[in-house]
C-alpha cells in the first residue's frame, strides 16, 4: 500500500493506483479531457496536472501512479495556472464555433441555427419554443428587427444570408393562425407581485418572462392602449394586427393592464410600492424634468442602474431606453428579458446560469476554400428563397422550410458538453495567447449517416482511434503527421463511412470536443 498527501489529507492506497484515482477516492475532482474510464492512459492534454510537493514536480494526474510519501496539491496557483497553459495550448490551433455567429450577433441570444434545423424538418411548434425561450415578441420583431445576426450570417460568403427575421415571424404567425396558441409552461406561482410602468418593447418582454417565472404582473401605461413606441409605427413596417396579436398573447399569458395610469412619485410611493414586491420602470426615452419628481439618479441618457438594472440597488427596476436610448427594438426585448432576470433574483428566484457571457471561440470569415466545406452542411444549396407574397406577407410553410435549409449549421454540436469550452470558460483562459500565424483550414467528413468529423476541433487525444481498434474496424481512425503537426485522420483517403462502421456513435460520445459529432 502506499501513503501519500492530497491537498494535505493523509491517504492510503493500493500500489499502481494513478493519482487521478487517488485524488477521486477522497472526492477531488481533477479536470479531464484525453481520460477516459476503461481506455488507456496516454497523457497528452496535460489539463490533469497536479504538482508533487515532494518533488516539486508537475505531473499528469490521469497516468501519474502514486509514490511512497507524495505530498500532491490540485487547486494551487501554479497548478491552476499550468491548467490554463494546457488549455491556451489546445486552442491555439483550435478552430471553430462554439456558438454560431448569427447567434452571437443576436441581442436577445436567440438560438437561431436551431430554430433553422426545426423548421427545415417541418418541426414549427418546437422550432416557436426555441424562439420563445429567448425571445417574447417573435411576431413583432419579425417585421421590425434590424436583424444584426443577419449580417454576419455566413451562407452571405455563398449568396446571401438565410431570411432569418421572416423564420422568426413565421414560426409566430403560423402558430397563431394554425394551432391553440402556445404558452410555454410556467413556473410555480411565487405569489409576488410585480408593477411594470410602460407597455413598450422593453416592458413586454419584462412582462413575459416574469409571468414564465411564476409571478404576477400587472402593467401600467400612460396611454389608451400598449405597445409605446411600437404604436408609433406605420402599417406598412408593422401591421396593427400583428401588434394586437402579441399583445393579446401576453394577456392570455396572464398579464394584467391598466391603461390612462399616470404614475406620479406620490402614486408610487403610495400605491404602487406598497402593493408590489417589485417595480420595473419601462417607459421609454424619459423626460429630465418629469422624473426628477422620483429622486432618481439619471445621467445625459437616461436614470442610472447597476448590472444588476437595479436603481439604488432597491426593489425598483429599469430597462429599454429609460437607462438610454435604443434604436433596435430586439435590444429593448432582450434588455427586458434580462431585467426579468433579475427581478426574478432579486426576489428569491433562482439566478439565471452564465448564459451570455461563457468561453467563445470564433475564427472569423470562411476562407475561399471553406465555403464549400460549410455548403456540405445545407440542404438547399440554391439562393435567398424570397416570399411569393411579398415581404409583409412573408414566407408560406414550403417557402420557409426551403429557406431554413439554407442554413450552414455553423454551431458547434457540443456546446454544453464539449470539455474544452467548459474548462476554458472555468479557468477563464485567452484564446488567443498563442493563436500565432495563419490558421488551420477547416474541413468537414460529412459522408456518414451518424457522425461529422471535424479535425480542426480535434485535441489528438487518441480515444476515437482506440475505440475504433477495439470494435475491429478494418480501416478505423489514425495517427497521420509527426510532432506538432500530427493529425487524427482517416487512412488511404477513405470516407468517414468506412472507417467507422461500427464505432462512431461511441466515438462521438467519447470525444471531448465538437470533432466527432452527432449529426
Amino acid at each position: 500500500m502506499i501513503n501519500l498527501k492530497i491537498n494535505s489529507k493523509e491517504i492510503t492506497v493500493p500500489e499502481g493506483t494513478t493519482i487521478l484515482d487517488a485524488a477521486k477516492s477522497t472526492g477531488v475532482d481533477i479536470p479531464t479531457m484525453c481520460y477516459l474510464d476503461g481506455n488507456s492512459n496516454h497523457p497528452s492534454c496535460m489539463v490533469c496536472v497536479v504538482k508533487d510537493n515532494h518533488s516539486g514536480m508537475l505531473y499528469p494526474s490521469c497516468a501519474m501512479p502514486v509514490g511512497q510519501g507524495m505530498d500532491i496539491e490540485t487547486d494551487s496557483e501554479e497548478v491552476i495556472n499550468a491548467r490554463r497553459e494546457a488549455l491556451e495550448l489546445l486552442l491555439s490551433d483550435h478552430v471553430g464555433d462554439c456558438e454560431a455567429p448569427c447567434r452571437v450577433a443576436c441581442p436577445a441570444f436567440m438560438d437561431i441555427p436551431l430554430m433553422n434545423r426545426l423548421i427545415a424538418k417541418g418541426d414549427f411548434l418546437n422550432a416557436l419554443k426555441v424562439v420563445k425561450e429567448e425571445i417574447a415578441l417573435p411576431g413583432i420583431l419579425g417585421y421590425i428587427c434590424s436583424a444584426p445576426c443577419e449580417k454576419v450570417c455566413r451562407r452571405k460568403q455563398v449568396d446571401s444570408p438565410v431570411s432569418i427575421c421572416l423564420l422568426k415571424r413565421f414560426s409566430a404567425v403560423h402558430n397563431t393562425e394554425n394551432e391553440s396558441p402556445y404558452f410555454p409552461q410556467k413556473d410555480l406561482p411565487t405569489g409576488k407581485k410585480v408593477a411594470i410602468i410602460g407597455s413598450g418593447p422593453a416592458g413586454l418582454s419584462c412582462a413575459f418572462h416574469l409571468l414564465k417565472m411564476g409571478h404576477s404582473v400587472t402593467v401600467f401605461d400612460s396611454h389608451s392602449e400598449a405597445g409605446g413606441s411600437l404604436l408609433n409605427l406605420p402599417e406598412n413596417e408593422l401591421p396593427k394586427t400583428a401588434l394586437n396579436d402579441e399583445i393579446n398573447l401576453i394577456k392570455d399569458f396572464g398579464a394584467e393592464f391598466k391603461f390612462g395610469y399616470h404614475i406620479s412619485s406620490e402614486i408610487l410611493k403610495s400605491e404602487i410600492k406598497p402593493s408590489f414586491d417589485a417595480v420595473v420602470f419601462a417607459t421609454g426615452e424619459i423626460d429630465q424634468s418629469n422624473i426628477t419628481e422620483f429622486g432618481f439618479k439619471t445621467n445625459a441618457r437616461g436614470l442610472i442602474v447597476d448590472e444588476n438594472f437595479s436603481i439604488d440597488n432597491s426593489e425598483i427596476f429599469a430597462c429599454g431606453s429609460a437607462i438610454r436610448p435604443l434604436k433596435m427594438a430586439v435590444k429593448a426585448v432582450a434588455q427586458g428579458k434580462e431585467t426579468a432576470f433579475a427581478v426574478n433574483k432579486f426576489l428569491g428566484g433562482k439566478p439565471v446560469g452564465n448564459r451570455y457571457n461563457r468561453f467563445n471561440s470564433k475564427f472569423g470569415l470562411l476562407q475561399e476554400t471553406e465555403v464549400f466545406e460549410y455548403l456540405k452542411e445545407a440542404e438547399n444549396k440554391d439562393a435567398e428563397v424570397k416570399p411569393n407574397g411579398g415581404k409583409l406577407t412573408g414566407f408560406t410553410p414550403e417557402e420557409a422550410i426551403a429557406e431554413a435549409k439554407r442554413c450552414l449549421h455553423c454551431d458547434c454540436r457540443k456546446p454544453n458538453t464539449c470539455k474544452l469550452r467548459n474548462y476554458a470558460d472555468e479557468y477563464k483562459v485567452d484564446r488567443k495567447k498563442y493563436a500565432l500565424g495563419t490558421r488551420s483550414t477547416l474541413k468537414k467528413y460529412f459522408q456518414h449517416s451518424e457522425v461529422v468529423y471535424e479535425p480542426e476541433k480535434c485535441i489528438r487525444c487518441g480515444l476515437c482511434i482506440e475505440i475504433a481498434t477495439r470494435h475491429k474496424e478494418k480501416i478505423g481512425l489514425t495517427y497521420i503527421g509527426r510532432g506538432f503537426d500530427v493529425r487524427v485522420q482517416i487512412p488511404f483517403n477513405l470516407e468517414l463511412s468506412e472507417a467507422l462502421t461500427q464505432a462512431a456513435m461511441e466515438c462521438a460520445n467519447a470525444c471531448p470536443t465538437g470533432a466527432i459529432a452527432v449529426k
